[in-house]
């Protein structure tokens, strides 16, 4: 049974599910797509301006000198100054929506009226940046006046964000090592909780319940409790037989270990659930367990073990401290994630570095989630619905 049909019969209306679902979908998506948006942006638009304004424009503050009073025209008693804004600023284009004299008023005047400053000044700065300044006598400041303008960029997109992350040293070998990390830490722990959860929920043996229990408690203790007795438990083996526990060995048993409980947990509430019948009617015919697991249990449960396999893949790609601490530091360990941090690190504050890194760890996870999020929902809430 559907968790959709599961919701209609305790009286959920299908016009509110379908709501909820769509409420849920589009909060999920907004960050992403505001980080895919950014990541594609130049750092000026992105300091300036939101992710949703790319494709009408950015406005920037900006600040510009009027040309010299050495170079001023006298016109009668007047003396006046023209020029561009553009001329020698840090903007060199857009198209100027309004101006003033302070910076916490840049946006004071419009953009081609004539501005009485008072004192005998007025002041006309064009769209184009083009200006005229005028004053009723020789202008007093030796350097020129400065002002702050409003300017509209035009949307500008650009591809360098993602050549500087992907072309930055070591990017391509981390992405490696986070595939070599990720794919066998999602089966290994898969294959071994798919036998226990069969044997926990169709073979009687002494001390099932408290197994059971066991693994239900071991899914709540923090991962951080475990990482020194772990570490140490691998450097004295690493010792014993003269090998490094700085290996990937060492990881995937780690990330095996911490996904099991949970993995247990979520096949056995599936397998528990599968018609009785069926396996019954298989020992009868003479099948071993071992035949049952694999010809019946394992074909049927496919959206549970999909499931599970989302969530681990989810967190092995995305972990940093336990690759850290179980492969190392260096540069050719690194996995994808730690050598996006280091660049980070080395380039600063850089926001269009940082949406470009964070879409590039993203996309594979996005890739496998979408590839098996049909799955998902049936395989979490089969064991439930049917009880196990």
């Amino acid at each position: 049974m559907s968790a959709a049909a599961s919701l209609r019969r305790i009286g959920v209306p299908r016009l509110i599910l379908h709501a909820s679902v769509l409420i849920i979908c589009i909060i999920w998506l907004i960050p992403t797509l505001g980080i895919l948006v950014t990541s594609f942006r130049d750092a000026g638009q992105i300091t300036s301006s939101g992710w949703w304004t790319a494709l009408t424009g950015a406005a920037e503050t900006s600040a510009a000198r009027l040309g010299d009073p050495a170079s001023a025209r006298q016109d009668g008693p007047n003396y006046n100054i023209s020029g561009s804004v553009f001329d020698g600023g840090d903007v060199k284009s857009g198209s100027v929506v309004a101006f003033g004299t302070r910076v916490a008023a840049p946006t004071e005047f419009e953009a081609g009226k004539e501005a009485d400053l008072g004192d005998g000044e007025k002041l006309t700065v064009n769209t184009d940046g083009s200006y005229f300044y005028v004053k009723s006598g020789p202008f007093d400041d030796k350097r020129g006046k400065r002002i702050y303008l409003s300017i509209t960029q035009p949307p500008n997109f650009t591809l360098n964000n993602y050549r500087t992350v992907l072309t930055s040293a070591g990017i391509g070998q981390s992405f490696i090592n986070s595939l070599t990390v990720a794919i066998p830490a999602t089966i290994i722990p898969i294959l071994i909780a798919a036998f226990a959860a069969y044997a926990l929920s169709w073979m009687k043996f002494p001390g099932r319940s408290l197994i059971i229990a066991l693994v239900v408690g071991l899914i709540v203790v923090p991962l951080q409790m475990t990482l020194i007795p772990l570490l140490t438990l691998y450097n004295d083996i690493g010792n014993l037989f003269g090998v490094s526990s700085r290996s990937y060995v060492g990881i995937w048993l780690a990330h095996a270990a911490f996904g099991m409980p949970l993995a247990i947990y979520l096949l056995r509430n599936y397998i528990a659930g599968l018609p009785k019948e069926i396996i019954e009617s298989a020992r009868v015919d003479g099948a071993s367990d071992f035949e049952i697991f694999v010809k019946i249990v394992l074909p049927l449960s496919f959206p549970a073990l999909a499931s599970f396999s989302i969530f681990q893949f989810l967190w092995t790609w995305n972990d940093l401290l336990v690759a850290m601490v179980f492969l190392g530091t260096g540069k050719d360990q690194l996995v994808l994630t730690g050598s996006l941090n280091a660049l980070l690190g080395s380039m600063g504050g850089k926001w269009e570095i940082l949406t470009a890194s964070a879409f590039i760890t993203i996309i594979v996870p996005i890739i496998v989630f979408f590839a098996l999020q049909r799955y998902l929902v049936r395989g979490l809430l089969a064991g439930s619905v049917k009880g196990g």
